[in-house]
């Protein structure tokens, strides 16, 4: 049977999500958590997307397989529902860095990375010397000039769209860099942080802090909104786009179609796609 496990985590003490040798990352902790509490030597699972080194998550999603009996057995005495046993397992054993918030039965055709439809984060900035606060240092950027909202919201709407993001992506080989960039818009929260929205199909490596660091040249006047149009319409690394520290985003949420559109959308999801311009050429989606 297959389980989804939804999950959150604190990542400044963690090198990423993705298991790395004699590095502590998040898949490693919750794998080794998930051995542990279903008495079996190793498990493997699947995220909805890999977060970087310092990147945190109130929303991850993932996936492992495990067969019926095994999940039953790892209940032990408990009276509840194997899943909900498993929970409060898993709780038990992980740092406290890490915490799972859910533990189901998947759907028929349920993949967390390849079912999802979109990604949501959140990134957080203290440009203001009132809100700047020393117990959320470790997930909001303190920023030293103030932001004007109005212009980066101008420039986050050039954005908006299908598009082939190379210009804000670290290419991997054989991987496209369209992405569909559904929001992205700034406001401030009740604190007076101002926090940035950002929602895509999928972001490629650092495209969210890429996206983040030219809105924040923009934003404190360096820069004017028709900028950021002009680095899209490259589609090459722009060096003078700086990458915004990574403490400042946190993967906040992930949407799934229906249950009867789960395996429909994987298969949808690993599909070729076409670059929507003039040109013919078929890239992967990675």
């Amino acid at each position: 049977m297959r389980i989804r496990i939804d999950l959150a985590y604190d990542g400044t003490d963690f090198h990423g999500w993705a298991t790395q040798p004699r590095l502590r990352t998040v898949q490693g902790e919750l794998e080794a958590a998930l051995a542990t509490a279903l008495r079996v030597p190793e498990v493997s699972v699947v995220c909805a997307g890999r977060t970087d080194t310092g990147v945190h998550a109130r929303g991850q999603v993932t996936h492992l397989d495990v067969d019926d009996a095994t999940l039953s057995a790892s209940a032990g005495r408990s009276e509840d529902p194997p899943a909900e046993a498993l929970l409060r397992r898993l709780n038990g054993i992980l740092p406290a860095d890490v915490q799972v918030r859910r533990v189901v039965e998947a759907a028929d055709g349920f993949d967390a990375r390849f079912s999802a439809t979109w990604r949501r984060y959140a990134y957080r900035v203290a440009d203001r010397p009132e809100t700047v606060d020393p117990l959320t240092r470790r997930h909001v950027l303190a920023w030293s000039r103030p932001l004007d909202l109005d212009a980066v919201n101008e420039a986050s709407a050039l954005l908006l769209g299908e598009h082939d993001f190379a210009s804000f992506c670290k290419r991997r080989e054989g991987a496209t860099t369209i992405r569909t960039l559904l929001d992205l818009a700034w406001e401030r929260d009740p604190a007076g942080v101002a926090v940035a929205t950002v929602r895509a199909d999928a972001f490629c490596h650092s495209m969210v802090r890429a996206l983040v660091g030219c809105l924040l040249a923009i934003g404190e006047g360096r820069r004017p909104a028709a900028w950021a149009a002009e680095v899209l319409r490259a589609q090459v690394r722009d060096p003078s786009v700086t990458v915004a520290p990574a403490h400042g985003l946190t993967l906040e949420e992930v949407g799934y179609p229906g249950d009867e559109e789960l395996a429909a959308r994987a298969e949808q999801t690993r599909a070729r796609r076409v670059v929507p311009t003039d040109s013919t050429t078929e890239v992967r989606d990675g």
